[in-house]
């Protein structure tokens, strides 16, 4: 899929999402001028430079990881999230505690 505007509007929400702080796909596609557009936020996850995109900090709206259960990217987006403090409590993040909150001093309003 060749780059369009959406996923570039995508990538430059989730490149600003802190460490040790999760966004909801739902939340990616709001901030990126997409509301209701949370699926095309996990396309545009899967057709990005995954090197320059801290992609594991996205999840779903329950707080949970939506990659299949004890699959390889599950398993590393996990390990990704703990090693920046995230807590999972029987499998779900507590989006009070750990969702990002993008506001006035944002990088998105550069």
């Amino acid at each position: 899929m060749a780059l369009n505007a959406s996923f570039l509007a995508i990538w430059k929400v989730v490149k600003a999402i802190p460490p040790g702080r999760v966004a909801t796909y739902g939340q990616v596609a709001r901030l990126a001028g997409l509301p209701r557009r949370a699926r095309l936020v996990g396309t545009a996850l899967n057709e990005a430079p995954a090197a320059s995109l801290p992609w594991h900090r996205v999840i779903n709206a329950q707080g949970r990881i939506s990659l299949p259960p004890n699959s390889p990217g599950q398993r590393e987006q996990r390990r990704r999230l703990r090693e920046e403090g995230v807590v999972f409590v029987r499998g779900r993040v507590d989006l009070d505690r750990f969702g990002w909150r993008a506001g006035s001093d944002s990088p998105l309003l550069d």
